[in-house]
């Protein structure tokens, strides 16, 4: 039933146990339907660690030839599941984003900046050569013209040319869902954009000048594929090879995937074949996938792991104030935590009903219990309209109940109603004490909120791809530090992260009009107020906090590096 795991730390008893027994819990949930998962894990839960701990699965476990000691391997903890290895495959979800970054180059990339607290963030001004060592672009802004490193390798050995950045780009823009939207974005939407002009240089032609075009090369969506593995399984029914590169890596990035136990861990091995960096300072990334926020801490507090990538806010303070670790903690930019009012849910059509339960929601609780304060408040605005296109910016709402009764009654809801209220498995840490005190308000102004919790491997798809999730939390972050792309992506009809299913024809031609302009074109700021203005009042997405992305690391880690992917960069990891 269960594969062997690796254990690349000399880990004791106590230690191993956790993370055997959470990697059955984690084999056992994908296995279950979402109605059944709970109480089934729980029990399952109780019964390994009673019955099989000591006996029987322990002695799975094999230790690798480099130990963590010896600084050849790092060993980080996820609280969350990688699905597929293919970020450009339909139903992928966020945490597999790390593959595509890992694994795989892009044209360019961001640059690198050093924030207040010394630590190191990416950096969205900035862009740097990554597969291309320059790009020329045209006075009008229409053509981009992009020279590849002359050394380039696949992890095969293979030469990296123009004619496998074609491809990649090509299979970007037509596989269709996220990926394509994203390449949208940028003004990337047809396989003829892209001209092949010899072995090193490509030309992108785009209808006209964009700020989002080039950003929109540097985020993992166009990593670039060896066409010729690709193509090697490709099939008629699959010319993408989607089915091949779901479970093995074609790339020319800093580590190849060794290993990948879905529910488990992802083993890394560094391509020491790389030219876009220099490279890591560890030959092996051992991804190990722990749900619970408990055993990571354990694991972190005793150096048996390297890293707790992405820890819960409660777990990241008191450590940090404990100083029982290296915690870093940064704001994500251009992203919120919010309620989702899905329209398709008839009460939620109403915009009274949507103020109501914006005017419900017991903020002030929810950001100390669930973000333990860090973050950024997004409620308590003192203005209907925004007096800057700062984003995000608290929205002009807070705790009222008496006014949340009064607008219910004005949309014909005085008695209530009953609504299904989603969480993520993965998300638990933030989303159950937020839901709990949510449903707690609610109940006060007669909406009850009975709380659904979905497994992570699931999430992507039911709340986003499906969008059939009545009331939800959600976590989106734009990519693209500016505020029309967070609306293009979470107010738009039918684009990915609006899974509230909200349709304004106003927001679609203020989105459509202000993507592409100038940040200093008189109209920009004008037009981008009134967006954040219709945000305020229509509240199909309730905002909660802006959250900040806590990591905490031994003091042999060095080289963490925040991306707004908001997934592990292991290519700058080193162990002193």
């Amino acid at each position: 039933m269960f594969s062997s795991v690796y254990l690349d730390s000399p880990l004791g008893t106590e230690s191993a146990s956790l993370i055997v027994c959470n990697f059955a819990c984690n084999l056992f949930a994908s296995q279950q339907s979402e109605k059944g998962f709970l109480m089934d894990r729980r029990t399952f839960l109780k019964s390994v660690t009673a019955a099989s701990i000591g006996a029987g699965l322990v002695p799975l476990a094999r230790v690798l030839p480099a130990s963590a000691a010896s600084g050849k391997t790092a060993v980080i903890a996820l609280g969350t599941t990688i699905n597929s290895l293919d970020l450009h495959r339909k139903g992928t979800n966020r945490p597999s984003y790390q593959v595509a970054v890992n694994a795989y180059d892009r044209l360019v990339s961001f640059g690198t900046k050093t924030m207040p607290d010394g630590s190191l963030s990416y950096d969205s001004s900035a862009i740097e050569p990554d597969l291309a060592e320059s790009w020329d672009v045209s006075e009008d802004g229409k053509t981009i013209v992009f020279h590849l490193r002359k050394d380039a390798v696949f992890s095969d050995g293979s030469p990296v040319t123009a004619e496998d950045v074609k491809w990649s780009l090509d299979r970007a823009v037509t596989l269709g869902g996220f990926p394509t939207t994203q390449m949208k974005a940028g003004l990337l939407g047809d396989p003829a954009q892209f001209e092949v002009i010899d072995d090193k240089t490509i030309k992108v032609t785009i209808p006209h000048e964009s700020k989002l075009t080039i950003p929109d090369l540097a985020v993992p969506v166009p990593f670039i594929i060896n066409s010729k593995v690709a193509k090697e399984h490709a099939t008629t029914d699959d010319p993408w090879a989607t089915e091949y590169l779901h479970r093995n890596t074609a790339g020319s990035g800093a580590y190849v995937v060794e290993r990948w136990d879905p529910g488990q861990q992802l083993v890394y091995k560094r391509n020491d074949k790389w030219t876009s960096g220099p490279l890591p300072g560890v030959e092996r990334v051992v991804m190990r996938e722990i749900p619970s926020p408990s055993t990571r801490r354990a694991l972190i507090e005793k150096g048996d792991v390297d890293m707790s990538f992405d820890m819960p806010s409660k777990d990241a303070k008191e450590l940090k104030d404990a100083g029982k670790a290296e915690v870093v903690s940064t704001p994500v930019e251009n992203c919120m935590f919010v309620v989702g009012c899905n329209l398709k849910f008839e009460p939620f059509q109403n915009v009274k009903v949507r103020q109501a339960v914006a005017y419900a929601i017991p903020y002030e609780d929810i950001f100390k219990t669930a973000a333990y304060s860090l973050g950024v408040p997004m409620w308590g605005g003192k203005n209907p309209a925004p007096d800057s296109i700062a984003w995000p910016q608290p929205f002009p709402y807070s705790t009222d109940l008496e006014k949340a009764k009064a607008l219910l009654a004005e949309a014909g809801y005085a008695d209530g109603f009953t609504v299904p209220f989603y969480i993520s498995l993965d998300l638990v840490s933030w989303m159950e004490p937020a839901a709990l005190l949510i449903q707690e308000n609610l109940a006060k102004i007669g909406v009850k909120a009975p709380i659904e919790k979905i497994p992570g491997a699931n999430w992507r798809t039911a709340c986003l791809v499906e969008k059939r999730l009545e009331m939800h939390l959600e976590d989106f972050g734009g990519w693209l530090n500016y505020p029309d792309y967070y609306f293009y992506w979470a107010y738009l009809e039918g684009n990915l992260f609006n899974s509230s299913n909200y349709v304004n024809p106003e927001v679609q031609a203020l989105v459509e009009e202000t993507l592409h302009m100038p940040v200093d074109n008189p109209e920009y700021e004008p037009k981008i107020k009134r967006l954040i203005e219709i945000a305020f009042t229509d509240v199909p997405r309730i905002p909660l906090w802006q959250p900040a992305l806590s990591s905490a690391m031994t003091k042999k880690v060095e080289g963490y590096e925040y991306w707004f992917h908001r997934q592990i960069d292991a290519r700058t990891i080193g162990k002193a």
